[in-house]
């Protein structure tokens, strides 16, 4: 069961403005890299299903943030299909995120009340998610869709919607600049924060320090 209610994910991923996406196939790098963020003041996490077994590392990553990292939100990413959804919510998944739009994901985490970012690429698909009872859409992949031109038309005409741009995100500045500028609530990072040196190196120092250099970035950016 998902200790976090839908509107306290999403309220913390607004305040924190970066939801961290990545997967290892190893619990003890996993538990790792999620502490390493943690200490950077990252409060999200996003352990994305993409190798065989991922939701038994799941299960085990999330019982030791409960027990070792408080405050600390995790959900799952690259769900497609309502069983898998299931699953982790079974595994207290406090969100669940997709590429895509699949209206039976949907129902399944409106009925445990469980926040639901679908992956959207048009206005109209987002018009749909947000029928559908989605507080935050996620633009994926964002750089191919439009960039932060793509957001800035979408809250043009619907200034209500709440953007998570994935892919195309990185760590400097100026990047998240434009991206913040143009109206996104969060945004997503995965390979621009975890690097394969940090990950091959064990360099958790750096990850540490690259998160917190992160967080201070964008709470000085949403300040302007």
């Amino acid at each position: 069961m998902a200790k976090y209610t839908r509107i306290e994910v999403f309220q913390k991923m607004q305040e924190t403005g970066v939801v961290p996406v990545f997967f290892n196939s190893d619990i003890e790098v996993s538990k790792s890299v999620l502490k390493a963020c943690y200490d950077g003041g990252i409060r999200v996490f996003e352990f994305v299903n993409r190798g065989d077994f991922a939701h038994e590392v799941f299960g085990k990553l999330n019982k030791y943030a409960l027990n070792e990292l408080p405050g600390m939100v995790l959900g799952a990413g690259s769900i497609v299909d309502e069983a898998t959804t299931a699953i982790y919510i079974q595994m207290g998944a406090n969100f669940i995120v997709s590429p895509l739009l699949n209206e039976n994901m949907a129902r399944i985490c409106n009925r445990r009340k469980i926040m639901w970012s679908p992956g959207c690429g048009t206005l109209t698909e987002i018009g749909k998610a947000e029928e559908l009872g989605a507080e935050l859409v996620k633009i994926f992949p964002a750089s191919e869709v439009g960039g932060p031109s793509f957001v800035k038309g979408i809250k043009a005409p619907c200034p209500w919607t709440n953007i998570m741009p994935t892919g195309g995100v990185d760590v400097n500045r100026e990047n998240l600049q434009e991206w913040f500028d143009a109206g996104v609530t969060c945004v997503g990072m995965g390979s621009k924060l975890f690097t394969k040196e940090i990950i091959q190196n064990n360099d958790y120092e750096l990850l540490t320090k690259k998160s917190t250099e992160l967080i201070n970035i964008i709470k000085d950016i949403k300040k302007m």
